[in-house]
């Protein structure tokens, strides 16, 4: 979208946690109140036979694919499964993003596959440019590569229609295939696992008439800058809980607006890390085409302040 480590900052990040947590609970009655008391005329345009296209899912319930593959939005994975399958069905989803910063630029590709509306399995390459560090300290590479395997399993719940939201874990495996660099900065090893707990729920007519979805995640990582920078450090080498947050209101069953934030570690001595954050507009002609552009603010990176830019993403689905 595992029990924490305990470090330096275990007082500010369960400060971060209990808020996140606080957020997910609160919206268990949010949701009854929203399928039990809205009114017709907010719950009709969820379920129009325009906005069920191909299959018995709604449009746009089967999210975008974050930079890493898993289903959901730009950064943030959520709780939902990839495609458009339900219970006695299969699904897919292959994609491709544009990331292009202040300095550097980030090219992600990838496809997964779901089942039942239960599981989720997948695959992701990236290739990270850094030209204006690679200029500037003469480095043997001007990229970073890494694969990543993924699976999540929806444990309870369902997007729409249970009152409590869709609860799904998920597990990221990755592999930075250039480390030498990484390596020198301080990082120690080139290939992690990322678990997280993410809880999702669209809250019909909550917001102005018009449907709202909110996502909360919680990941377990050591990954540095998502693991582009290698895993662990020499100022922090065991693993982080850190929080990540989405919001995402459907103007109509086509559009979607919205935001996200993604809380990152501090592993590395010689450059601080920066949470990121995004807003976004999502394009869902139908069931088989999503199109995503935010304008992302990703803070510093390997010393380099002030990475915003504009994030573009593909996505075919069945």
């Amino acid at each position: 979208m595992t029990p924490p480590i305990a470090d330096p900052r275990g007082i500010a990040l369960s400060a971060r946690h209990r808020m996140v947590v606080l957020a997910m609970t609160a919206w268990l009655p949010l949701s009854a109140a929203a399928l039990g008391h809205a009114p017709a005329s907010a719950m009709r345009p969820v379920a129009t036979p325009d906005a069920l296209g191909h299959g018995g899912r709604l449009l746009a319930t089967g999210g975008a694919s974050t930079i890493e593959g898993s289903a959901g939005g730009g950064i943030v994975p959520w709780a939902v499964i990839a495609g458009y399958g339900t219970e006695d069905q299969w699904g897919a989803a292959a994609f491709v993003t544009r990331v292009e910063v202040r300095d550097y630029a980030l090219t992600s590709h990838g496809v997964a596959i779901g089942w039942r509306n239960r599981v989720e399995l997948g695959v992701a390459r990236q290739q990270f440019g850094l030209p204006t560090l690679a200029d500037a300290l003469a480095l043997p590479t001007r990229r970073f590569r890494q694969d990543i395997v993924h699976v999540k399993v929806r444990l309870a719940g369902d997007l729409v229609y249970t009152p409590m939201p869709q609860l799904s874990l998920g597990v990221q495996h990755k592999t930075q295939r250039d480390f030498l660099v990484p390596s020198l900065v301080g990082a120690r090893d080139d290939n992690g696992l990322d678990a997280y707990l993410s809880a999702s729920k669209l809250f019909l007519g909550a917001a102005s008439g018009r449907h709202l979805l909110l996502n909360g995640t919680l990941r377990s990582t050591r990954a540095n800058q998502t693991g582009l920078l290698g895993f662990g450090g020499d100022r922090e080498d065991g693993r982080s809980i850190v929080g990540e947050a989405s919001a995402a209101v459907l103007l109509n069953p086509r559009w979607a607006v919205g935001v996200e934030y993604r809380q990152k570690p501090d592993n590395l001595g010689f450059a601080r890390e920066d949470d990121w954050k995004d807003v976004f507009v999502g394009w869902f002609p139908n069931k088989r085409v999503a199109v995503i552009a935010a304008y992302a603010d990703l803070g510093r990176i390997a010393t380099l302040e002030d990475q915003e830019g504009w994030y573009v993403s593909l996505q075919l689905s069945h």
